[in-house]
């Protein structure tokens, strides 16, 4: 049984819970926790979305910095994999995930945010990449999944300064989905997954798949990772479901069977 990290599931919707009060700090254990309900979540077919919620009150406030504290080069050397592992088996699921951000979500909780498909965020959130402050640089993921989604430059400005970004400015630069109201996060959130997880899992999948692969090379070989998984689609029951409905009834209308 997790102490800290649990996968709820309820009606095709998978929820990753951090529960370590009172910041949800990643220590090593959370950080093996989280990437066992990651796989677990990856695996799980009765799982067609995912949520990351770190409660009520705030999402996660960063690594825990004791624990770094008696730390050497040579531990980090270690540990900084287990950190690298947790965050990409997130990243990897390979279903539409949603981060439900209320409160903080600074350093390492931030960039567990950033692992996510899609952020839902409070309206008194505040994000950012503080690791500098300590004399340190970010090490789960934010000096690249940052840049990737913001640009280079402001994401270097974040991560230079430290500072705080509030929603506002969170939505602006597309670090941000959408803003709620902070007793709203996880319900909006919980709307959306539900949404997507009666879409067709196998053609989620794909898109998923061609949208980061994609990411990762340069345009014409992109087109061809597209081209794949676009045909792919074609292979699965769900693809003429979808087309034989649209074609009665108009778009929305399918019911999809993940075939």
């Amino acid at each position: 049984m997790a102490e800290f990290v649990t996968l709820e599931v309820d009606a095709g919707v998978g929820t990753i819970r951090l529960n370590r009060p009172p910041m949800n700090a990643l220590s090593s254990l959370v950080q093996s926790e989280l990437y066992a309900a990651a796989l677990e979540a990856s695996e799980r077919r009765d799982v067609k979305a995912v949520i990351v919620y770190g409660g009520e009150k705030l999402f996660a406030a960063g690594a825990d910095v004791k624990e770094f504290a008696t730390m050497t080069y040579q531990d980090m050397v270690l540990a900084s994999g287990a950190l690298v592992r947790a965050f990409s088996a997130v990243a990897a699921i390979p279903k539409p995930t949603i981060a439900a951000v209320t409160g903080y979500a600074l350093g390492g909780g931030c960039e567990l945010a950033l692992c996510c498909d899609l952020r839902i965020i409070g309206d008194n959130v505040k994000l950012g990449q503080p690791e500098i402050l300590l004399g340190i640089i970010p090490g789960g993921g934010g000096t690249q999944r940052l840049p990737r989604l913001v640009g280079p430059s402001r994401a270097k400005e974040l991560i230079f300064t430290g500072r705080f970004v509030d929603a506002e400015e969170a939505l602006r630069i597309g670090l941000a989905d959408r803003v709620v109201a902070p007793d709203d996060v996880y319900s909006e959130a919980l709307a959306l997954a539900k949404q997507l997880a009666q879409g067709p899992a196998l053609a989620l999948r794909a898109a998923k798949q061609a949208i980061d692969s994609g990411l990762e090379v340069d345009l014409n070989t992109g087109l061809e990772i597209e081209r794949l998984h676009f045909a792919s689609t074609f292979a699965t029951d769900d693809h003429s479901i979808g087309l034989a409905s649209f074609i009665e009834s108009g778009p929305g209308k399918a019911q999809f069977t993940d075939r």
